[in-house]
């Protein structure tokens, strides 16, 4: 699944859309200091438990490293996930 990237000046998601729609989303806003806190991620119901947030979460690490930025994930699915992977630990705010 190809995850997509969508920012403005303050904000911005990744999602994750087949012809039904979004299936999946990370948004997060842009903080002073190159910090991107992600305040949401969600998964629709019947598309749960096959790893679409976590991919959505790494994809945002890897965003983080290549644009030198940090990130604080506010969101408790986020955080817990930058509990579990200790190798997203260099991005972290």
């Amino acid at each position: 699944m190809e995850i997509k990237h969508r920012e403005n000046d303050s904000r911005g998601m990744f999602f994750i859309e087949n012809d039904k729609g979004i299936i999946g989303e990370l948004t997060y806003h842009k903080n002073e200091g190159s910090v991107l806190t992600i305040d949401h991620t969600e998964v629709k119901r019947e598309m749960e438990n096959q790893g679409i947030g976590s991919s959505l979460v790494k994809k945002s690490v890897e965003y983080a490293r290549e644009n030198d930025l940090k990130i604080h994930p506010l969101c408790p699915f986020a955080e817990v996930q930058f509990d579990i992977h200790k190798s997203y630990s260099d991005v972290r705010a």
